[in-house]
């Protein structure tokens, strides 16, 4: 049975020192110079126009970052806070209420078999990120098996064949155009008999030109999962690629509409020195951040931390 994994306190250490790490063009950018703005000795007219624009330039968006500011500067004056570190600190907890959507489902929940469908557009790290979070897994015990589901394109199952090679994880496949549907459910049977195990990974097709097609798809998927595993599948999480800026929004949101997501992997954290798309993703999706790829080799991949985080930004 996957039964509830709870991180030692030596794992959460390393994931929180994986999105430090991965956060260091982040905070010489546009953070970085938030962070300086509050090393004054006061807070002036000038300060507030300076965080804004910054928060903007920073990929949070029009919208988030004025409500921030507005929210804020309403704090300060309600509270009376004078001290441009206690600002500082206010702003921390303001950032700190965006990223406090709960997961609405949970991989680590004890069950027979848990089912993740992995969805998102070619070209943001997909095939990557499933081979991370099987790695991620594995490295912790359980058994995993991954899907080839995306059959409209050869190399994405050529791709995930290899990821399982070098993570060590079985990939159930079929030729490619081979329905999706049946790649499912074959998979969900090898989890469930011959191959014991924990945790299925599924890979699925990201056309979003084809919106309508992709929208079927999912749902026949869903389907299979739902007919072959109780609840399946337990979690749909789209990956994003941080780099994408606001362009990663318009994205979530064709997904949205075709399937309910319940997490994200924000994949190229490492690459931008902006980092407010996470506060985007939380504030216009409403839906949390669940991991992220923190570098190119297979173990750089964390869970997301929001206190890790947003303290990592603010760093002066």
């Amino acid at each position: 049975m996957f039964g509830l994994f709870r991180k030692t306190p030596a794992q959460q250490a390393e994931d929180e020192a994986r999105i430090q790490a991965s956060l260091s063009k982040t905070r010489q950018g546009f953070f970085g110079r938030i962070g300086s703005l509050f090393q004054a000795n006061e807070v002036t007219d000038d300060t507030w126009d300076e965080l804004e624009e910054l928060l903007i330039q920073s990929d949070l968006g029009i919208n988030a970052a004025t409500a921030l500011v507005e929210r804020l500067r309403s704090r300060v004056r309600k509270e009376n806070i004078k001290r441009a570190e206690d600002v500082r600190a206010a702003l921390r907890d303001e950032l700190l209420k965006l990223l406090a959507h709960p997961p609405l489902t949970n991989i680590d929940e004890p069950r027979m078999l848990t089912v993740v469908l992995i969805v998102g557009v070619n070209g943001s790290g997909k095939t990557t990120s499933i081979a991370k979070l099987a790695r991620y897994y594995r490295a912790r015990g359980k058994r995993v098996v991954l899907a080839a589901a995306d059959t409209f394109r050869a190399a994405a199952i050529d791709q995930l064949k290899i990821w399982g090679e070098r993570t060590g994880v079985d990939v159930i496949a079929q030729a490619p155009g081979a329905d999706p549907g049946a790649v499912v459910y074959d998979a969900i049977r090898a989890s469930q008999e011959s191959r014991k195990a924990d945790l299925l990974i599924i890979d699925t097709a990201g056309r979003l030109h084809t919106k309508y097609n992709l929208m079927k798809e999912l749902e026949k998927v869903h389907a299979v999962c739902a007919r072959q595993v109780h609840a399946a599948p337990h979690e749909t999480l789209l990956v994003l690629d941080a780099t994408t800026g606001q362009n990663a929004i318009s994205q979530a949101r064709h997904f949205k509409e075709a399937v309910q997501i319940t997490g994200i992997i924000l994949t190229k954290l490492d690459s931008t020195a902006k980092g407010g798309i996470v506060f985007a993703i939380e504030e216009e999706l409403g839906v949390p951040v669940r991991f992220v790829g923190t570098g190119e080799k297979a173990e750089d991949f964390a869970e997301f931390d929001p206190r890790a985080f947003v303290d990592a930004i603010l760093a002066a």
